[in-house]
């Protein structure tokens, strides 16, 4: 990513993938998305290398899930 930087916030976190500072929080806390803590007032930091592989985690994590648990679509009775 050139150009960009190499740190992101929880807030930039959350942009990125569409959803809420409090659920990268919740990440990060539980371990699942690395961050360092910085300053002191204690920031969290995600680097963005981080986040990128964290995404190719979640996209393995959701194929082997699709290919447990297929997709069946059930008859509709007509009307």
């Amino acid at each position: 990513m050139p150009g960009s930087p190499r740190f992101l916030t929880l807030a930039d976190v959350a942009e990125v993938l569409n959803t809420s500072s409090a659920q990268v929080y919740a990440l990060v806390r539980r371990g699942d998305l690395p961050a360092i803590k910085i300053g002191g007032r204690g920031q969290w930091r995600v680097e963005a290398e981080q986040l990128e592989s964290f995404i190719q985690r979640m996209y393995a994590q959701t194929r082997t899930f699709v290919d447990e648990h297929p997709f069946v679509e059930v008859d509709q009775p007509e009307a």
